[in-house]
């Protein structure tokens, strides 16, 4: 709590939903949930409505039905309008690639944690450049480059993940190495997995909400 935060930028308006490239698998159109399941592979728990799918706390996490490695991901999300709690336990949420590497969600306006855990931080890794968070309810939107880790025969690393993100049109990733797997207070190290792995979205407790998921596979090397 003592490291510096990163700089508060306003990021204008928030913006409605445009369609997704011709090229992109939609994963939620905000209409249902045949693309998701639940961790244990059975129906996906969360709740849609208007348009959004919120999360149903003490469910677990939503699971996309098919693997990805390397992608541009859309995802929009907003946390609640009325606030409960401060600090970690306010509109807590993560987006994880290939369900192992966080990028933290979080109501991060006039919020104030520590800084690779605030929104837009690849959680317990790396702050984001700048805090581009719109206030409360409304929606934020992350355009996501991932790639994935790149394994060697044996399990060793042969070169990291790295991860690329714009929140509400701002650049607050750019091209970060990840040291790891994402964790709370801790640095483990990677171990080889599969080259797709699924998307999962956390169930933190918290009633967020998400909508205009799409994604777009990348070739690999890109």
């Amino acid at each position: 709590m003592d490291r510096p935060r990163p700089p508060v930028v306003d990021p204008g308006p928030e913006r409605p939903p445009v369609p997704a490239p011709k090229d992109a698998i939609v994963l939620f159109d905000g209409s249902n949930l045949s693309q998701w399941r639940a961790e244990d592979s059975s129906a996906a728990k969360w709740t849609v409505k208007d348009g959004y799918v919120v999360v149903k706390p003490g469910t677990g996490m939503l699971v996309s039905a098919r693997p990805f490695g390397d992608v541009q991901l859309h995802i929009e999300w907003a946390t609640p309008a009325v606030v409960k709690g401060e600090g970690q336990e306010r509109g807590n949420s993560g987006v994880f690639l290939m369900g192992i590497y966080e990028l933290q969600v979080l109501d991060s306006y006039q919020n104030d944690t520590y800084p690779d855990g605030q929104a837009g931080a690849i959680y317990g890794e790396n702050p984001p450049l700048v805090n581009a968070t719109r206030p409360p309810g409304q929606w934020q939107a992350y355009d996501i480059v991932f790639h994935r880790p790149h394994f060697k025969g044996d399990g060793s690393l042969e070169s990291p993940a790295r991860m690329t993100v714009f929140l509400n049109g701002v650049l607050i990733q750019d091209n970060f190495e990840l040291v790891g797997p994402t964790a709370n207070k801790a640095r483990p190290p990677y171990r080889a997995h599969p080259d797709k792995l699924p998307l999962k979205l956390q169930d933190h407790g918290n009633p967020l909400r998400y909508r205009d998921i799409w994604i777009r596979e990348l070739p690999e090397g890109s």
